[in-house]
């Protein structure tokens, strides 16, 4: 490079300095933090003499950097009664009464956040224990309420740059946390012991060959009956609790032959180690115990991965919000949130709490719980709620509940309640499972009779051998984790199934009767006609104000400019229509023959009826004091897809027909446009009709109503299954055993072969179970396999039908 190029060249520039606390980098001039957070969260560890400690921590992490944020919060609320009695258990460390709560921290990323959290108890009084999961970001602290208060506990994790929230992870999920760390303590004990049995056990085996001093012998059979019995009597006991439950019930468990195999080799063992001759069975006992525990444990969470109802949740509502303090805006899960909090929701985004409008005027898409595609708007001080979309501005909504608390994770709970309903083709696995354990106990006393004349050892161990391998585990998950697969799987794709049930029910074609409005067609109604006095547009609009039919909708986007009328009194919802009181006249507007059963009509209006009904429109008239004065007709596009989903529900074998409020005529020309026959196509029926019709077809085989959830709610309870389609949820809920939160028929073609392939899928796992069971036991019966060998095949056979019921296709 020339010497002029060179002498051009800049000077290096400084080394970017570091911040002190966060290692973040720092802007030139700002001193030694990047931010003022770092600087107040540096000054107090090194007050407290934990600088040293926690910066050689950090520096061996490999966290990002990640500046402080102390929030100044007093955390008054977390002293409060209400929140104790939620959140607050009450312990006893040693003599002293205690409190212990869960607290989610913000902020914490690495090694140098748990060693610092952990060193609470040091810094403050009255502390006695916090502990971090990091993965969760969730601190367990216990603490003396006599000598320090939560809130001053939760002042100071925020001043080492960690604001506190109450942790919602359910009582639920804790129990079930504390079920899963005791079962892995026993399967720990369970394997110590197991593996130090064996160890000895090796020795004897050593002895059988080449021969052993009997007080050697003596020495090793005694070691192994001390570790055994613990090992029996401690993790072994699970099963032992599960044999005498059923003995109690007068029921036939699947744990009953697993336990009476481990108590014959404990006591056989146990005799022959006091007698001092015979064989001795603590090493299969052991390991069998440890072997059968571990499968247990993995079928367990396969189990869970596949049923979880924390899925549901999470298929329906965000898991993360934007939290908005003063001029920040920041990302933070849902269990951060409390009642209060502002969180700001974008345009595009889902509303992640239930809450009141602060700021902003934005629209929402409501389908998720109320069905109404149309976009609604909202401005501040209105109710929001979770898993709507919001889609055209920025708002700011002040939350009241979050997490399981709105009113998706309520539509979550109650499907989880519901999912206990057990269908027909589980009891009957149930009771085959019971039956089956009744014929491999007496297997089981037939193997020891037929081969104690052999050797008595041999009778022993293949009659363990059987007990174990027989166990009808893989029969008992045959049909629920099938169910709980395809529930899961549904509630992913939009269709919230209420019972295991259900989907039994679904697996035979019957008779579908479909809602019209808004479940084939789209369900936005266009006003395409009008004539009549313009002067009664504003009192019609004074009625369908009051009213979400899109009818109503169609009369307000017609005429967005057009103020109502004053209303006289209550608007009422009658049989086909809305009648009430407007300046001085009864009003009433709806169907044509509903409004011609009251009111006399002009010349004019036959004709035009007709015209309508003959271009598939839907008429509607508009009688004031008893004269018809206007006329109006709708046009409600079939939703595109809607034919083709017809058309699947017909392949199936299912007979479709369709029943709706509007005109006869109406009805048929849609039935027509869809290839249904016109007898199947009824209009003009009300509620009360419906739920009638739909009783009588009930009398002739299985029958699903697919409506709206509202007008529909008493014809979706008579059917054999009921689905709410894009309808009201709270009826929806009330009323339907399927809820499906996606528009139009196709979900239900795709529910009805969720429901084929979960009864395919159940049939092809009891096949498994059975032919596994029967080969199994025909293989301990003649000797093949031994205690071990069949403690090892025990959990295979059920890891099989778990895999197979995970295997079930996703789409119709």
């Amino acid at each position: 490079m020339p010497p002029d190029l060179l002498e051009a060249q800049p000077s290096a520039a400084p080394p970017i300095a570091e911040c002190l606390h966060c290692r973040a980098p720092v802007p030139p001039g700002q001193g030694e933090f990047c931010c003022a957070g770092c600087a107040t969260v540096h000054e107090i560890l090194r007050a407290q003499g934990l600088d040293q400690g926690y910066y050689r921590v950090l520096a061996r992490s490999e966290g990002e950097a990640v500046p402080a944020r102390p929030s100044d919060r007093t955390y008054a609320e977390l002293d409060e009664a209400s929140f104790a009695a939620r959140h607050v258990r009450r312990v006893e460390v040693g003599r002293r009464e205690a409190a212990t709560t869960a607290l989610y921290l913000e902020g914490v990323h690495c090694a140098a956040c748990v060693w610092l959290v952990e060193r609470l108890p040091r810094v403050l009084p009255g502390v006695l224990e916090a502990r971090l999961d990091l993965g969760r970001q969730v601190a367990t602290v216990t603490w003396d309420p006599a000598v320090v208060a939560l809130s001053e506990v939760a002042r100071r994790l925020d001043g080492f740059g960690y604001p506190v929230h109450p942790h919602r992870a359910g009582a639920a999920r804790e129990a079930r946390r504390r079920e899963d760390r005791a079962a892995l303590s026993r399967i720990a004990l369970a394997g110590a012991i197991a593996g130090n049995v064996m160890l000895l056990s090796f020795a004897l085996y050593g002895g059988a060959f080449s021969g052993m001093e009997a007080r050697f012998e003596a020495f090793f059979r005694w070691g192994c009956l001390l570790l055994t019995v613990p090992s029996y009597l401690g993790p072994g006991r699970v099963f032992l609790k599960g044999a005498l439950g059923a003995l109690r019930a007068r029921a036939l468990h699947m744990d009953l032959p697993i336990a009476i195999g481990l108590t014959a080799g404990t006591v056989g063992g146990v005799w022959n180690t006091v007698a001092g001759s015979g064989e001795v069975y603590f090493d299969a006992v052991a390991v069998l115990i440890f072997l059968l525990l571990a499968g247990r444990w993995l079928e367990r969470r396969a189990h869970r991965r596949a049923s979880d109802a924390a899925e549901l949740l999470a298929a329906l509502a965000p898991t993360s919000a934007r939290l908005v303090r003063g001029d920040e805006v920041r990302e933070v899960p849902i269990e951060a949130l409390a009642p209060g909090d502002l969180v700001e929701v974008r345009a595009g985004d889902a509303l992640p709490v239930d809450g009141a409008v602060e700021a902003g005027a934005s629209d929402l898409d409501l389908s998720l719980l109320t069905g109404e595609s149309a976009p609604q708007p909202v401005a501040p001080g209105q109710r929001v709620h979770a898993g709507t979309l919001n889609l055209t501005a920025r708002l700011v909504v002040k939350v009241t509940e979050a997490g399981e608390a709105t009113r998706v994770g309520r539509l979550a709970r109650l499907v989880e309640e519901h999912a206990a309903r057990r269908a027909p083709i589980v009891r009957v696995a149930d009771r085959l499972a019971g039956r089956f354990v009744a014929v491999v106990l007496l297997l089981a006393v037939a193997t020891v009779a037929a081969w104690w004349a052999v050797d008595p050892k041999l009778a022993l161990d293949h009659a363990v051998a059987l007990l174990v391998v027989a166990c009808p585990c893989a029969l008992g998950l045959a049909t629920p984790l099938a169910v709980s697969v395809a529930v899961g799987r549904a509630a992913r794709g939009g269709i919230v199934v209420k019972g295991g049930d259900v989907l039994e029910r679904l697996s035979r074609p019957g008779r579908m009767w479909l809602d019209k409005t808004g479940t084939l067609t789209e369900g936005r109604a266009r006003l395409l006609e009008f004539r009549g006095h313009e002067a009664v547009r504003p009192a019609l609009l004074a009625l369908q104000a009051h009213s979400a039919h899109p009818l109503a909708r169609g009369f307000r986007e017609a005429w967005p400019d057009l103020a109502p009328a004053a209303l006289d009194g209550p608007v009422a919802r009658g049989r086909a229509g809305l009648e009430g009181r407007v300046g001085g006249a009864d009003l009433r507007v709806g169907a044509p023959a509903w409004v011609l059963e009251v009111a006399r009509a002009p010349s004019w209006i036959e004709p035009f009826v007709e015209a309508q009904v003959a271009l598939a429109r839907t008429p509607v008239l508009v009688a004031r004091d008893g004269d018809v004065v206007a006329a109006a007709s709708f046009g409600d596009r079939l939703r595109p897809d809607a034919r083709a989903a017809v058309d699947r529900l017909v392949a199936r074998g299912w007979q479709v027909g369709i029943l709706s409020g509007d005109h006869p005529d109406v009805v048929r020309a849609a039935g027509q446009a869809l290839g249904l026959l016109p007898d199947e196509c009824l209009g003009g029926l009300s509620p009360e009709e419906k739920a009638a019709l739909v009783e009588r077809s009930r009398r002739e085989g299985p029958v699903v109503m697919v409506g709206d959830g509202v007008n529909d709610a008493a014809a979706l309870a008579a059917a054999t299954v009921g689905v709410g389609v894009h309808g009201g949820a709270e009826a929806a809920l009330g009323a339907a055993d399927v809820f499906v939160t996606r528009p139009g028929v196709a979900p239900v073609a795709d529910l009805l072969g969720r429901a084929d392939r979960a009864l395919t899928t159940i049939r092809r796992n009891l096949g498994l179970s059975l032919a596994y069971n029967v080969v199994g036991a025909a293989l301990a019966v003649g000797g093949v396999i031994t205690p071990w060998m069949a403690a090892l095949l025990m959990p295979l056979s059920s890891l099989t039908v778990i895999f197979s019921s995970t295997r079930q296709g996703g789409d119709a």
